[in-house]
């Protein structure tokens, strides 16, 4: 997430009723809460890594944001990402298993996951001949437009 884009949600939350604001995308989380005394505090982190303090600032100060650089992540493969914002689901139902494990080999056309968007089941299908070698969501996630789901090598 960009620092303007950061600046400009932590303004947000300061200047509302909103206490606790917590944004997931691709690259990673933030979570900004409203503590005592209208003070702002943003952290950020990846999924898999504890959140990190970024910036603490009164509401009233127009002071920048410090960002700590997000190291460089060596994917190798093919990323299969989101076509839509939803809901993300490994398996078809509750009890039954998933589409894809790790370790999966898959042919293309094939499905990975199921994407729940309005309501409506969209069945999510592999561009790629290959194996899977990461999943990247958890089942029963929301997922945002253009967010990695598996790698596949």
């Amino acid at each position: 997430m960009d620092l303007r884009k950061l600046k400009t949600l932590i303004d947000l939350v300061s200047e509302s009723n909103v206490s606790e604001l917590e944004i997931t995308e691709a690259e990673g989380r933030v979570r900004i809460v409203k503590g005592n005394g209208n003070q702002v505090v943003a952290q950020s982190g990846y999924v898999a890594q504890q959140p990190t303090v970024l910036a603490a600032a009164p509401a009233a100060s127009a002071a920048p944001v410090a960002a700590v650089p997000a190291p460089a992540a060596a994917e190798t493969g093919h990323t299969v990402k989101s076509p839509m914002v939803g809901t993300f689901y490994r398996s078809s139902s509750p009890g039954s298993s998933p589409f894809v494990e790790v370790g999966t080999t898959i042919k293309e056309g094939e499905t990975l996951c199921i994407i729940e968007a309005m309501k409506i089941l969209n069945e999510i299908e592999s561009d790629k001949t290959g194996t899977v070698t990461r999943i990247l969501s958890d089942n029963g996630q929301a997922v945002e437009y253009g967010q990695p789901l598996f790698v596949i090598e």
